[in-house]
């Protein structure tokens, strides 16, 4: 099984109830294309490095994950790339 790391960046706009409900809902795309979520960490808000989409700052989400199937992966930066509430997300792999 390869290991991931996700890291990605919530508009800050977002109340606690539509936050949580965006991670889980994140999450859940992992899971259902077979990956396994192994921890989470939240972040919170904090100052970004630059600008982006003149916002100074995101709420920051880590996620490390297990898969076999690189799909749930693909999925996952699609679906981040057309929602308008992830300001950035990064996919690493975990040696």
């Amino acid at each position: 099984m390869r290991k991931y790391e996700i890291m990605y960046i919530l508009t800050p706009e977002l109340d606690d109830e539509t936050r949580k409900n965006e991670v889980a809902s994140l999450a859940n795309i992992l899971t259902s294309n077979g990956a396994t979520i192994d921890e989470t960490n939240e972040w919170g808000l904090r100052d970004l490095a630059y600008e982006i989409n003149k916002v100074k700052k995101g709420y920051y989400v880590v996620l490390k994950l297990s898969t076999e199937k690189p799909k749930c992966i693909e999925e996952f930066n699609r679906i981040t790339r057309l929602d308008s509430k992830v300001l950035r997300s990064l996919v690493t792999v975990i040696d």
